[in-house]
């Protein structure tokens, strides 16, 4: 009986692979899926110690206080970034390309994207993390400042 309820679990995890996406880590959901399986495959008459449960669901408490650390610092780095994109405004930049060439000029404005912020140089958005060179803002051909 116990190879028979291995042998369909292995052919429902065969199953599930065909289809799965490979992730590096696992997150909250691997874990709640964990749980699920193996109270279902424990045998009724030699239940989970309590001290194994409790363990489990510290874990658990644990990757939830961790994930939302990491979505406040990356939040934080966000908002960190914008704010030093907002201070090249009116200086200029060199940012690369993905084409790997460069471009050289004026930002004329800073928006803040999914990626992260963007610079506006000559009405193109380059990418915050391609910039390459700050210098200050450039002097008017006739010397007088703006």
């Amino acid at each position: 009986m116990q190879v028979t309820a291995t042998n369909s679990l292995s052919a429902a995890a065969t199953a599930d692979t065909s289809n799965r996406v490979v992730q590096k880590q696992l997150g909250q959901g691997d874990f709640l899926k964990l749980l699920t399986v193996q109270l279902q495959q424990q045998d009724p008459m030699k239940p989970m110690d309590d001290t194994q449960s409790i363990a489990q669901m510290a874990q658990f408490s644990s990757l939830q206080q961790m994930a939302a650390i990491s979505d406040g610092i990356a939040a934080m780095r966000l908002d960190s970034q914008l704010a030093s994109a907002g201070t090249l405004l009116g200086r200029e930049v060199t940012v690369s390309t993905t084409s790997g060439k460069t471009v050289t000029g004026v930002v004329d404005a800073v928006a803040q994207t999914a990626d992260g912020p963007t610079l506006t140089i000559g009405g193109q958005a380059h990418a915050y993390g391609k910039l390459v060179r700050v210098a200050p803002a450039p002097v008017p051909a006739d010397g007088a400042a703006s």
